[in-house]
């Protein structure tokens, strides 16, 4: 079985083998692969195997001999799944990979945006210890997570899990759904509606999927009802947010602050206002990369592609199309 993978750089970019999926077939990998060359390097492709390269339904009728899709991912807007279908096409995902990964992430910003640890690393190498009067100093306000308010923008398995870690901090909890979910069971936690969390969160934290309704809902409107001093955090997706009016809120000293793992384009372009921004940390779409994730995604995919080749394909995005 032929298996060709389009953009396989991040998932193994030298530290994470392929030997899993190579068991498996004929294994063909392209480090990233632009729009006009998928079909000539897919064509005779049984197995197709993607991360952010788009699968288009002209695509896929330019590949008769293709017979299962893989995301490298667990969201899977890149592939028309509804073309897969009417080709008979099975597509699977890989859900659950990155919580724990995404989960710490949301507190390594938020903690270095409390603290500013890599700012007062960087002054003690500059000699500002040294030639200080005194025993210690800070450059900023040192802030405390116990006793804050956490608000969460969803509540799946990566909410639940920054909710748990959040609590342990001595946080109080707030998650916004817009359908009800039975209550954990955590303490300090509850449910509570979208301007409720945004007015009384002291953090927000994004963990929703970008639908067209909710594209760019945090907005003016929206940034007008939160504390001056909040912090947002979105590792989920970048169009969730008003980039132009996050950046105005931050230089305005109306927001106190964003951390974003995520961007409306990606990779992020020069003229992004959020580059420029006061109190903005930005790091490159990488909370869900960390090695046991990314080991964890190859093994999960490699698994859904013997279950394909076995006769029962597992989590299959398309399922109900088919």
């Amino acid at each position: 079985m032929r298996i060709i993978v389009l953009d396989g750089h991040t998932l193994n970019p030298g530290d994470n083998p392929w030997s899993p999926v190579e068991a498996l077939g004929t294994l063909e990998v392209y480090p990233r692969t632009v729009p006009d060359d998928v079909v000539p390097r897919a064509l005779g492709a049984q197995v197709l195997l993607t991360n952010k390269t788009r699968l288009t339904a002209q695509h896929l009728e330019a590949l008769p001999n293709l017979r299962f899709i893989g995301v490298l991912a667990t969201g899977y807007d890149v592939v028309d799944i509804r073309a897969a279908a009417q080709r008979g096409i099975p597509v699977s995902n890989v859900p659950g990979y990155g919580t724990n990964a995404v989960a710490q992430h949301v507190f390594a910003m938020l903690l270095e945006t409390y603290r500013r640890v890599t700012d007062h690393a960087a002054s003690v190498r500059a000699g500002e210890w040294t030639a200080s009067a005194d025993w210690c100093y800070w450059n900023s306000t040192q802030l405390e997570l116990t006793g804050k308010t956490m608000g969460l923008v969803g509540f799946g398995n990566i909410s639940r899990r920054v909710a748990e870690i959040a609590l342990a901090f001595g946080m109080r909890v707030m998650a916004y759904v817009p359908r009800p979910k039975p209550h954990p069971g955590y303490e300090n936690f509850a449910f509570a509606g979208l301007e409720e969390l945004f007015a009384a969160s002291d953090v927000i934290s994004l963990h929703c999927p970008l639908t067209e309704e909710n594209r760019g809902f945090v907005n003016d409107r929206l940034i007008d009802v939160m504390k001056p001093d909040a912090v947002l955090i979105n590792t989920a997706r970048g169009p969730l947010i008003d980039e132009h009016a996050v950046a105005r809120a931050l230089n305005q000293g109306r927001l106190g602050g964003l951390c974003t793992d995520v961007t409306a384009v990606e990779p992020v372009p020069a003229d992004n206002p959020l580059l420029t921004a006061r109190n903005c940390l930005i790091t490159p779409h990488l909370a869900w990369g960390t090695l046991t994730a990314r080991q964890t995604l190859m093994q999960t995919t490699a698994r859904n592609i013997a279950e394909f080749q076995a006769g029962t394909p597992q989590n299959v995005v398309n399922a109900d199309l088919l």
